[in-house]
């Protein structure tokens, strides 16, 4: 129904409209009981082979929205009926910003991606705080919240240390009053003031020394970019490896377009970064590569073109404990959810496996091994 029905009468619109209209019809429709119900019955799919605890938190499937469609947590309760294990919302930066120009997305639907223009555009944590404080104890304890937080994209956080300001003042905030069950500190976010001054081993050292000191109990990632060589990301690793982190999530956007393979044209002026497909290899390298020699040290969460149970069960087998997607959604529907989880169970099946945790980096190991 989506694929033939929905989806082309939404594609006629542009992708900025669609998102708006989604989130605000999503955000009160969740609010009857009946349209949950019927979303679960209708769409979820749970299996105990997909349950995982990781880092003291119970997830019910591996699966995860990333951060981008759901920046100010408006969505959490439908995310749940839909089938997630649970959702990054965000990012949240600790000011408002309305966002850049638009347009902030652009379909390119032969490549299976989105360009992403949307410049951080966040609530401020208080309101999205407050959002979330509504939500009831038992959805935010069965639904691991995770909160991606970045720095408020103003002149006034352009600079290093006024942007560890930014991110101190926002965990301070989250910690005293949010909701969160884990955090993910976005360091990689283009298009913002200041560019991305935490992708360099000094600066994350410091931005991550300052995180120590608030001494977070909760699991924090830190989301990594994928267009750094294998060499200058270990290097940021290594720094991650010495403080107070737990897990890495690969990746963010697709930046360098002299590189990026699209089968759609599009206009060169429009501004952004690729979404979906476009990161399929790179993040995967990199996770690979991660799992090889730090996954003993990191929780690992693969993101970027997952569209299928394929793609997450790859993921999954290159040492990713936990998948995060949004452009699979966007192009395949809700149903698509339930769709993944149901077709791991069968991948886990044929490939003698009777949970997911067993499947977590098995092709790394077997190379290895070889």
């Amino acid at each position: 129904m989506y694929e033939y029905v929905a989806k082309p009468l939404l594609f006629r619109f542009s992708p900025d409209k669609v998102h708006e209209l989604m989130v605000a019809s999503g955000h009160s429709l969740q609010k009857i009981r009946a349209v949950r119900y019927l979303a679960r019955i209708f769409l979820s799919y749970e299996s105990t082979m997909l349950e995982v605890k990781v880092l003291g938190i119970s997830f019910k499937n591996p699966l995860g929205l990333s951060a981008g469609l759901d920046k100010d947590a408006k969505l959490v309760p439908m995310l749940e009926a839909i089938g997630f294990g649970f959702a990054e919302c965000g990012s949240v930066t600790f000011g408002a910003y309305e966002g850049n120009p638009q347009p902030w997305y652009t379909r390119l639907p032969k490549s299976k991606s989105i360009i992403v223009n949307s410049g951080l555009r966040s609530e401020g944590a208080r309101a999205v705080i407050e959002r979330v404080r509504t939500y009831s104890h038992q959805l935010l304890a069965d639904f691991p919240l995770n909160i991606s937080i970045a720095k408020t994209n103003s002149v006034s956080t352009n600079t290093p240390a006024k942007g560890i300001t930014d991110y101190i003042s926002s965990f301070e905030l989250w910690e005293k009053k949010g909701y969160a069950r884990y955090y993910t500190i976005n360091i990689s976010c283009p298009n913002t003031f200041g560019g991305e001054p935490f992708t360099n081993p000094r600066d994350l050292d410091q931005l991550l020394g300052a995180v120590d000191k608030l001494r977070i109990t909760k699991p924090i990632f830190v989301k990594f970019p994928i267009d750094k060589s294998w060499s200058d990301t270990r290097k940021l690793l290594l720094v991650c490896s010495k403080h107070n982190v737990q897990g890495i999530t690969f990746g963010n956007l697709y930046k360098d377009r002299a590189t990026v393979q699209l089968k759609d044209s599009f206009d060169p002026s429009i501004q952004g970064n690729f979404s979906g497909k476009p990161c399929w290899e790179k993040s995967n390298q990199l996770l690979a590569k991660t799992y090889a020699e730090f996954g003993d040290r990191f929780v690992l969460t693969g993101v970027g073109g997952v569209f299928t149970a394929e793609d997450a069960y790859t993921k999954i087998k290159l040492g990713a404990t936990l998948v995060e997607f949004v452009t699979g959604l966007i192009f395949g529907g809700p149903a698509v959810v339930g769709q993944i989880n149901r077709q791991l169970v069968e991948l886990f099946k044929k490939d003698g496996f009777t949970h997911v945790s067993q499947a977590v980096g098995v092709d790394v190991k077997r190379k290895a091994n070889q």
